[in-house]
């Protein structure tokens, strides 16, 4: 498998993947052996010579008339996807959507450990009852240096996004999952993943009023 993770997929590709773990989890629950291409396409609703196309990116390949072996497959993509290992992360910003993430135990599941938060109003940082210590965003770097994160979580208000991230970035983060509605700017070579909840709403909202049912 770790000559597998040197292969840049096709983003569309990286997308689907988890759509396709989600699935198989499901019917690993159900004790289901084996699972087509065809069966995932129906349940999933992606052409079933794409699916099959996605998986062979990962060195899996299902047989003739059986499909795929589904702790196999799930396996396969758990690994793949970086799922089985786990990632140290900081939360950086620790309103509502900040300390949601950090009570989120299902991230863990996925590989995803919250080690700290950090903030800089001072009722925050006293709070106790989040699971993880939440601390002044100065103290980012002691933090770095004592508990290293590779991500760190952006769910700051948007005019202090950027500094946020330069200051993460400057302390040893390697990746930022922005979650601001503000389009961070990082150097070459650090990881950034935005994950806007406002593009979305937007989207559904114009799409409902395009229906005319408002």
């Amino acid at each position: 498998m770790n000559q597998l993770h040197n292969i840049i997929l096709p983003e569309p590709t990286l997308r689907r993947l988890p759509w396709y773990l989600a699935y198989v989890e499901i019917l690993r629950n159900k004790r289901v052996r084996h699972v087509s291409s065809t069966r995932i396409s129906k349940a999933l609703s992606v052409d079933a010579s794409q699916i099959a196309k996605d998986l062979s990116f990962l060195g899996v390949k299902g047989r003739t008339r059986i499909g795929y072996e589904v702790d196999d497959l799930a396996h396969a993509l758990s690994e793949f996807l970086g799922f089985s290992r786990s990632h140290k992360a900081y939360v950086i910003g620790t309103g509502s959507l900040g300390k949601a993430l950090i009570r989120d135990s299902g991230l863990s599941n996925y590989g995803l450990e919250i080690t700290a938060g950090f903030d800089v109003r001072p009722d925050v940082i006293a709070r106790a009852d989040l699971g993880v210590p939440i601390r002044h965003i100065d103290e980012i770097y002691a933090a770095m240096r004592d508990d290293p994160a590779e991500i760190g979580i952006l769910t700051v208000p948007p005019e202090v996004a950027q500094e946020s991230a330069d200051i993460a970035i400057g302390a040893g983060i390697r990746a930022i999952w922005n979650f601001t509605p503000y389009r961070v700017k990082v150097a070459e070579g650090i990881v950034m993943a935005n994950t806007s909840i406002y593009a979305h709403l937007a989207l559904i909202f114009t799409r409902l009023a395009s229906t005319g049912r408002q």
